[in-house]
This record gives C-alpha cells, structure tokens and sequence, in this order.
C-alpha cells in the first residue's frame, strides 16, 4: 500500500509538472489532456482523469504548487532577517527573484488564476483568497512597522496594493523586455517603497 500511495504521489507530481510547463509555454488554452499526457510521457489522457477530477481539478492543484514553492522560496530569505523595514525589503527582492528564475511557473500560475484555477475554484481573474491573502501579509507588515517606528504614516491597506501591483507587474514587464535587470528593478522599486513608507 505504501509502495502504490508513493507512486500515485509521484505520478501526480509529474502530471503537475507537464501541466505548469504547457500551460506557462501553450497558455491555458491549448493546454489540453492530450498536450499535458504528452509532455509527461503518459499512454493515455486517462492516466490524467484517473488522478484528477477533470481540468479545474488540475488547474487548482498548479496554483497550489507553483504558490507553495514560491513562499517557502520566499519565506527562506524573509525568515533570515529581522524588523519590518528589513522584511519587506526582502519580501520585495526574494518575490521578483523568484519571477525572474521562473517564468513558466508565473506565467501558468497567472493563466490558471484568469480561467478560474484558484484553490476554491473563483472565476475572478486573479483577485481571490490567494490575492487577499497576500495582501494581507504585506499590511500586517507595513503595520508592525508603523508600530515599532520603521515607517511613518500612510494607509497601510493602500501602500500594500500598490508594493504587490508593481511586484506582479514584473513579469508582464518581462515577456515584453526579455532580459530585464531584476536586480536593477528590485532595488528602485526597494528605493521607491522606502520614500513611500519613511517619516514625513
């Protein structure tokens, strides 16, 4: 039993993985069973539908992987620093560090989240629980620093959506601008928040 739970697992793993890769070259689209079975090297599109509840079974277990591998990506580099102005300043590095090294894992992510692939299944275009919660973490942030004295005053809730916009708004910049210098963009967006967020 073992032996078939650790297989199953594997084998679900490598269906998650062909799909991240269509999707994030083919895009939501055209990535059908037969383009994911292919890519993964499977017989039949039924090795698919026997371990997924169709595509938005799928889609939603693509989102989960490619987030959880970005925040413990993330949660490493944030968890080596202390005090809320250093945090954020790592949150804001670490999450365009790990768009730049993975292109196709944003870019699937992205497509499945505007066809509905949110754990939960919202049809909202990318503005679900997983958006909020970012959101969230970012505010909580910006308020502790508020509240220890690193940031000055502003809305937090405001300032939150805005570091997340111009951090989601990197890898669009980036289909267009192949080559783009994330270390370049990072520190003047770093420059940029640090303004925002100092003492009148």
């Amino acid at each position: 039993m073992q032996a078939k739970t650790f297989t199953e697992n594997a084998r679900r793993a490598q269906i998650v993985r062909a799909a991240i890769e269509t999707i994030g070259e083919l895009g939501y689209a055209k990535a059908s069973f037969g383009q994911i079975a292919k890519r993964a090297g499977l017989s039949s599109t039924g090795m698919i539908s026997y371990h997924f509840d169709g595509k938005a079974d799928l889609i939603a277990e693509v989102v989960r992987d490619v987030l959880t591998t970005s925040l413990a990506y993330m949660r490493e580099r944030i968890d080596a620093v202390d005090g809320p102005a250093a945090e954020l300043r790592v949150y804001i590095e670490s999450n365009l560090a790990f768009i730049a090294e993975h292109p196709v894992e944003l870019t699937a992510l992205l497509e499945s989240l505007r066809h509905g692939g949110a754990p939960g299944g919202e049809a909202d275009g990318g503005t679900g629980e997983w958006y909020h919660g970012a959101i969230d973490v970012l505010e909580t942030c910006l308020r502790e620093g508020q509240r220890t004295g690193d940031f000055g005053r502003f809305d937090p809730r405001v300032m939150a959506i805005t570091i997340r916009q111009a951090i989601d708004g990197f890898h669009t910049e980036s289909i267009r601008r192949p080559g783009i210098d994330v270390a370049a963009y990072a520190a003047e967006l770093v420059r940029i928040v640090e303004r925002a967020t100092a003492h009148d």
